[in-house]
C-alpha cells in the first residue's frame, strides 16, 4: 500500500526528468540515434548497481518468459528513441514531445484488448481533454520546413512507446524495476549502436560539455525519469499511466520556450491548462 502511494508522485517526477530530453538532444554534438545509444549505454552502469542491489529471492514464475518480453520491451524503446530524437531535430520540441504522447490512444487500445483492463468513461472524457489540450499547445508549430517528415515520426515515436509500455506492464507482475530496465536497456544500446552507424551520424562527442550533455540525459532522463515510470505503472494502470504522461509535453515546450525563444501563443497555455485538466479526470476515471 505504502508503495503504491507513491507511485503518482513517482509517475509526475519521471514524466518531469525525460521532459528535459529534447533540450539534451538539441544540445547534442552528435546524431540523433547516436545521442539516443549514449542515453542508454551511460545509464548501464547505474542500472548494474541498482539491479545488483535488489534482493535475490527465489525465481518467480514466468520469470524465463520474462527475459524474452524485457528483449521485446528493449527493441520498442531502440525504435521509440530512434525515430523520435529525429523528430526533434526536425521539428518542435512541442510538436515532437506532444505526438510521441499519443502513445495514450494506443496503449488504451491494447490495454483494453491485451490486458483485460477497462475504464469509466470520464477517464475517455479525461484522455479526449487531454488529447485536445495538447494539440492546442502545438498548433502554431504546424507548417515549419520539416514539419511533416518530423511529425510523421512523432507519430511513429507514439506507436513504438506504446508497445514498450504495454511490455513494461506486463512484466511488472514477476520483474522488478532494476531488472527491467537493465535487460531492456541493455538490448536497447546493442540496437542503437548500429543504426547510428549504418546512418553516417558523428558517435563520439568532441567537447567536454559534449559528454557533459549526454551524461546529463542519461543520468536525469534515462534512468532517473525513465525507471521511476517504469516503477509507477506496476501500481497505475496502463491507460491512466500514459494519458498522466502528457504533463511531459507543457513541461518540454515550457523548457523550450525558456531556452530556444519557442514562444508558445495564449491559446497554447490554455491548451497546457487542459492537458492538466484531462490528466485530473483521467484518474478519476480509471480502475
Amino acid at each position: 500500500m505504502n508503495r503504491a502511494r507513491w507511485a503518482l508522485p513517482a509517475l509526475f517526477a519521471g514524466a518531469i526528468g525525460i521532459a528535459f530530453a529534447p533540450i539534451f538532444v538539441r544540445w547534442s554534438e552528435v546524431g540523433p540515434v547516436a545521442t539516443a545509444f549514449w542515453r542508454m549505454t551511460l545509464a548501464l552502469p547505474l542500472l548494474v548497481l541498482w539491479a545488483s542491489m535488489q534482493p535475490r529471492g527465489t525465481n518467480l514464475p514466468g520469470q524465463r518468459a520474462g527475459f524474452a518480453m524485457a528483449l521485446l520491451a528493449g527493441l520498442f524503446f531502440a525504435a521509440d528513441l530512434a525515430v523520435w530524437h529525429w523528430s526533434i531535430r526536425l521539428t518542435s520540441v512541442a510538436n515532437a514531445t506532444f505526438l510521441a504522447n499519443l502513445a495514450p490512444v494506443a496503449v488504451t487500445l491494447g490495454a483494453w484488448l491485451l490486458l483485460g483492463e477497462r475504464a469509466k468513461p470520464v477517464f475517455f472524457v479525461g484522455m479526449a481533454l487531454a488529447l485536445t489540450g495538447a494539440a492546442l499547445l502545438v498548433r502554431a508549430n504546424v507548417g515549419s520546413d520539416n514539419a511533416l517528415l518530423g511529425d510523421s515520426l512523432g507519430i511513429l515515436t507514439a506507436l513504438f512507446y506504446a508497445g514498450y509500455q504495454l511490455c513494461v506492464k506486463r512484466l511488472r507482475d514477476t520483474q522488478s524495476t532494476a531488472r527491467i530496465m537493465l535487460i531492456s536497456g541493455t538490448a536497447c544500446a546493442a540496437v542503437l549502436l548500429p543504426l547510428a552507424l549504418a546512418a553516417g551520424e558523428t558517435v563520439l562527442p568532441t567537447t567536454l560539455t559534449g559528454w557533459l550533455v549526454v551524461l546529463a540525459l542519461a543520468v536525469v532522463c534515462q534512468f532517473a525519469g525513465q525507471s521511476l515510470i517504469t516503477y509507477a505503472v506496476a501500481h497505475l494502470s496502463a491507460s491512466f499511466s500514459s494519458v498522466s504522461l502528457l504533463v511531459q509535453p507543457v513541461a518540454a515546450a515550457a523548457l523550450a520556450w525558456l531556452l530556444f525563444g519557442e514562444a508558445l501563443a495564449a491559446l497554447q497555455w490554455w491548451g497546457g491548462a487542459a492537458v492538466l485538466l484531462g490528466i485530473y479526470l483521467a484518474r478519476r476515471g480509471s480502475f
